[in-house]
Parts: structure tokens; sequence; C-alpha cells
């Protein structure tokens, strides 16, 4: 069975830290390009980081580089999106995405609030 589990959401104060943490299982996660990405309310998701199957490769929205950092263990079968300056309008569901040109999974989301 295919899964991808979100965690590491929750509540910080503007400036604060989050990590969180997708974890695969049920398909060779290594041969996967991972990516994060997150939603509000009446918007379209939107990407926010993208890391390559080895990771050599990262890419960044501009709204969230110098402050986000994607990172992955394929020994795990993990992706991590270390938040660190967190602001008001990082608040939303933060969903993983592992995809290859054939197959694509989503994760369930976690939520992310970022509020004083």
């Amino acid at each position: 069975q295919v899964q991808l589990v979100e965690s590491g959401g929750g509540l910080v104060q503007p400036g604060g830290s989050l990590r969180l943490s997708c974890a695969a299982s049920g398909f060779t996660f290594s041969r996967y390009v991972v990516s994060w990405h997150r939603q509000i309310p009446m918007k379209e998701r939107e990407l926010v980081a993208f890391i390559s199957r080895t990771s050599g490769s990262t890419n960044y929205a501009d709204s969230v580089k110098g402050r986000f950092t994607i990172s992955r263990d394929n020994a795990k079968n993990t992706v991590y999106l270390q938040m660190n300056s967190l602001k008001p309008e990082d608040t939303a569901v933060y969903y993983c995405k592992a995809a290859t040109g054939s197959e694509t999974y989503w994760g369930q989301g976690t939520q992310v609030t970022v509020s004083s």
C-alpha cells in the first residue's frame, strides 16, 4: 500500500521554526522526485520546494528562498522541510508529493499555522 504521511505541523509564532517530515512506504522512494506544496482555502496548491532523486538538485519558491530547506534521506524513505523565520503568510496545509514520469503520490497534508 502506497503511503506518504506528513508530520511536524502545528502552531508557531512569527519568526519561529518548524520541521516537517514526510515518510514514504509502499514504493521505491529513491526513484521518485519529491516536493513540498502548500494550499490555503480558495487558492490553488503551490510548489514550495523540490528535491531530485539523489539530493543533487533543489529548487524553492521565491517566497521561501533563504528560509526553507528541503532534504531527503533515501535510507529512511523520508523527506524533510526545515522552515525558519516563519511568517503569517506561510500559514497553509503543507503536502508532500512523490513523482516519476508515470506515477504521482500525495500525502494527506499537515496544517502549519503562524500566528501570535
